[in-house]
């Protein structure tokens, strides 16, 4: 009973999140990339800590969770938590830097337009791969 409610939990968070990264990369992300350089880094001044308080919680209890349910879960619970932990990964790849360097203006405003394109890319592979692990978490519970 508890192992069936850790995982209708696991899977409601990994849906939160895949939800509000696709929210992110449909509406977000392509406003971002129609900003002027000089108010895209203002704006990201203004809204990068409020969506880092956002999604570090987030990302971090869907990948919790999912390792979680996957130590006592099946195939589908470890490849959900696979797939969370390699979105994790790819946070720190690429995502912590490249944030940093929006925050910190470290990023030459020529140079903006193609780095938000790179970052637009690497939000989607994370999104799907996101979605993937709902799928595998909601095979799991099925």
């Amino acid at each position: 009973m508890i192992i069936d409610i850790l995982h209708v939990l696991t899977t409601v968070m990994i849906g939160l999140y895949a939800g509000s990264l696709l929210t992110e990369a449909m509406i977000l992300v392509p406003y971002w990339r129609r900003m002027e350089p000089a108010e895209f880094f203002r704006l990201h001044g203004t809204m990068g800590p409020p969506l880092f308080r956002y999604f570090a919680p987030l990302t971090t209890a869907a990948v919790f969770l999912s390792v979680i349910a996957a130590i006592f879960g099946g195939f589908w619970q470890i490849l959900a938590a696979c797939l969370c932990v390699t979105a994790l990964i790819i946070f720190f790849l690429y995502f912590k830097n490249a944030n940093q360097s929006f925050a910190d203006h470290s990023l030459e405003t020529a140079d903006l337009p193609s780095e938000l394109s790179r970052w637009a890319s690497w939000h989607w592979l994370r999104t799907v791969i996101i979605i993937l692990a709902m799928v595998m978490s909601v095979y799991g519970l099925v």
